[in-house]
């Protein structure tokens, strides 16, 4: 085991290793909770997206452990699964077989881009800002669907949005898991996230909103099934404007994670080469790519690397053996199953909102003076909140990024790739 990971070469030990994917995976292991909530809003069955998420979580960082030796966790994306659910399918109308061919899709492009190297060329086709913009938008975007999901924000027809019954029984759960929370992340409690659903969920079940009637012991003798979402894909629209949109918009939110979240990690941990690149990039963007597909055919949305494993980093992980603990543990977690599936959207909201949070925070990188680059930036992280959709906020990024840009005659500083995909998105808005 010392050997095939190297482990001592890499200044570790397997006790340290061992204890670094625990923290991990504690870190991520509210996906489980989560991710049933949103995708089950697209219509989809949430005990088979639970079982999903916990294998294709396993496989996927089993990948990376054994292919990229790399301390690195993989599930279902934040973000990723937001736009799923909330934009191509309660938006846009799409069902959610429509949305699973999408992420299928985009892991069979991943892949090739991934063995021609064509990936980094498409990620330096964005500005370093707009990525940026992305991560934030998506931060509101994801709050503001936590602060639905309780009833603290409602739709109101004369003004669009307004607070709802903060008093009400879900908005209570919400706002007392919301400061056990961030209490716990003050004081730096690992797992905190996936401590406050939990402290959450029993909140909730003195108020009503937790329903514990679906509880037994025979309900943990059951795995979960797969059936009722497995392989149910639907290409009778693949070679549709629609199915370009929301592929482009999968590719690049899910490039700019992975990349991001592998850099920053690899950061932490001393992992980068003298010229400042990851060694492993290939192989991790491989692993990447591979768990997009399994969790598509599983059916889950995008499955992606976690910043949260900067948490086992910090805790000494540096090898594969880290992340291959973190796949043992997502694997047995198809055992809680009925614990985790009867946690109400009330008490995963604040993992939601602390999300947006931790999403919204690349925005002090960004340089709001200067405007060329600060009003794309702002229409971008507006634009998926206000319009409910992460695609949009990214196709009006863009465009007004190479307009303004355009009109100010920097012709040369705009990247061939970027007109092309401002040309795409309104083609697209022409059509719609």
């Amino acid at each position: 085991m010392n050997a095939y990971f190297k482990i001592k070469e890499k200044g570790s030990t397997i006790r340290t290793e061992v204890l670094a994917g625990i923290t991990t995976f504690m870190t991520m292991a509210y996906i489980l909770a989560v991710n049933p909530s949103i995708l089950s809003a697209a219509g989809m069955d949430a005990s088979s997206v639970f079982a999903a998420t916990a294998l294709s979580s396993a496989i996927a960082t089993a990948i990376m452990a054994l292919y990229a030796n790399l301390p690195v966790g993989l599930a279902p994306g934040m973000g990723l699964n937001a736009f799923f659910a909330f934009s191509v399918c309660l938006g846009m109308g799409y069902s959610w077989q429509f949305a699973l061919t999408a992420v299928f899709l985009e892991g069979l492009i991943f892949i090739l881009l991934t063995i021609t190297n064509l990936r980094e060329a498409i990620l330096n086709c964005i500005p370093f800002d707009l990525k940026k913009a992305i991560s934030a938008g998506i931060g509101l975007f994801i709050a503001f669907i936590g602060l639905q999901g309780s009833g603290i924000v409602i739709d109101n027809p004369a003004t669009l949005v307004s607070m709802g019954n903060i008093t009400s029984p879900n908005a209570i759960v919400t706002i007392i898991g919301l400061f056990a929370v961030s209490v716990m992340l003050i004081y730096k409690i690992c797992g905190a996230l996936l401590y406050g659903i939990l402290f959450a969920t029993v909140i909730g079940a003195f108020l009503g909103v937790t329903k514990l009637d679906t509880l037994s012991a025979s309900s943990f003798l059951t795995l979960p099934s797969f059936a009722p979402t497995f392989w149910q894909f639907d290409f009778s629209q693949v070679f549709t404007t629609d199915m370009l949109f929301v592929l482009t918009t999968f590719l690049f939110v899910d490039l700019f994670d992975t990349v991001g979240t592998l850099v920053g990690v690899a950061t932490k941990g001393n992992l980068l080469d003298k010229d400042g690149r990851l060694p492993e990039a290939k192989q991790a963007f491989l692993a990447d790519a591979m768990g997009t597909c399994i969790g598509a055919v599983l059916g889950t949305s995008a499955v992606t690397s976690y910043v949260e494993s900067a948490s086992g980093v910090a805790a000494g992980g540096r090898t594969g053996l880290t992340a291959l603990v973190i796949a043992v543990f997502f694997f047995i977690s198809l055992l809680l199953a009925p614990i985790f599936l009867l946690i109400p959207s009330a008490a995963t909201a604040p993992a939601l909102i602390v999300v947006g949070l931790f999403m919204i925070s690349p925005i002090k990188e960004i340089d709001f003076d200067n405007f060329s680059v600060s009003i794309p930036v702002f229409i971008t992280i507006i634009g998926m909140p206000l319009t409910y959709s992460i695609a949009h906020g990214i196709a009006w990024g863009v465009i007004s990024y190479v307009i303004i840009n355009i009109s100010m005659g920097k012709f040369k500083e705009i990247h061939p790739l970027t007109y092309i995909l401002a040309l795409l998105f309104i083609a697209k808005f022409i059509i719609e």
